[in-house]
């Protein structure tokens, strides 16, 4: 997997069968990744709201398992990528 900005690299590899998962790819949610959860709880990195998004914005698709187990680090690591998805331009 090529890396870019998008690209977190994790801490804690997952294990996927014999393989392991050790980076994702974030894709920019669109408001349909972004059902069922406030907008606020994502911005204040609410775990449940991150749990919810991340299996739809993650290449690999990570199931919501392997997202219940991810890293305390990597969870936060990717939070940060999804907020910096919900920021304008003129924020950055």
């Amino acid at each position: 997997m090529e890396q870019n900005e998008n690209t977190v690299v994790f801490e804690t590899p997952l294990k996927r069968g014999e393989s392991e998962i050790k980076q994702v790819e974030l894709i920019k949610p669109t408001a349909g990744s972004l059902r069922g959860v406030r907008l606020a709880d994502l911005c204040q990195s609410d775990v449940d709201a991150l749990l919810t998004v991340l299996p739809r914005i993650t290449m690999p698709s990570l199931t919501k398992a392997e997202c219940n187990a991810l890293d305390p680090i990597d969870l936060i690591s990717l939070g940060g990528k999804v907020i910096g998805f919900l920021q304008t331009k003129s924020d950055e």
